[in-house]
């Protein structure tokens, strides 16, 4: 009954991305499936329920549906996403160059370059932000590696967000879960969390295009020592 009435409302999951059917079945089997999802999703192929999946898995823990330990399901799923996001960043550093090239029309150089930066000011923010957005999870992975961003800090982030994002929302499913109002809303949930964790980079992006006319039309700036050098001379 609590399983229908959870999975009933997340309508926007067409019937094949269920986590009802994702994670029906024996324990070992629901746990492997959880895992592989979560790593493809981290590396691959971003169309996969991998919130919903994940706090429904620990409403289920929490329910019985899945007889398994908490902590163990949180490990578990935490390794899948972060050895999914080593993989996405070592497929865009090899493959990135081979694909970012000046004749491209999609794939420009530039793109790589403007991202390498902007990775390099936010990195920290925008990769574990980007584990809570649906799409972004995935790329973000291969365009750090394309732009070489710092393998010491990517992986430091990556195992942050790792962390917070599969172990946190499966320990949040199997506290909150049962609540009547989240567990009838969990499509709108996961909708407000989205727009929340976009917030911040929305935020960095609008403050960097401020910054950048404020700069243009403030000109550039001459460097004291060339105003020095056109200063007529006056030998006593």
């Amino acid at each position: 009954m609590i399983l229908a009435q959870t999975t009933e409302k997340m309508s926007l999951m067409p019937d094949w991305l269920n986590p009802e059917v994702l994670l029906s079945g024996l324990t070992p089997t629901v746990v492997a499936i959880l895992c592989l999802i979560l790593f493809a999703e981290s590396s691959i192929f971003p169309v996969l329920p991998g919130d919903s999946l994940l706090f429904t898995a620990g409403l289920f823990i929490a329910g019985g549906q899945i007889d398994a330990p908490l902590w163990l399901v949180c490990v578990l799923a935490t390794l899948a996403a972060i050895i999914g996001n080593v993989l996405g960043y070592g497929i865009g550093w090899k493959v990135g160059p081979k694909l970012f090239k000046p004749d491209s029309k999609f794939f420009k150089p530039e793109y790589v370059e403007n991202t390498h930066a902007f990775l390099e000011k936010h990195g920290p923010k925008a990769v574990v932000l980007a584990r809570f957005v649906p799409f972004v999870r995935t790329f973000i992975t291969w365009i750090a590696g394309a732009g070489k961003m710092s393998p010491k800090k990517y992986f430091t982030y990556t195992v942050l967000g790792g962390i917070l994002w599969a172990a946190g929302l499966i320990v949040l499913g199997s506290l909150l879960g049962n609540i009547p109002f989240i567990k009838n809303n969990v499509d709108a949930i996961f909708i407000l969390i989205v727009l929340v964790s976009v917030l911040p980079i929305v935020f960095e992006y609008l403050k960097s295009r401020r910054e950048k006319k404020r700069a243009a039309a403030e000109g550039p700036v001459e460097d004291p020592a060339e105003v020095t050098q056109r200063i007529p001379r006056v030998d006593g």
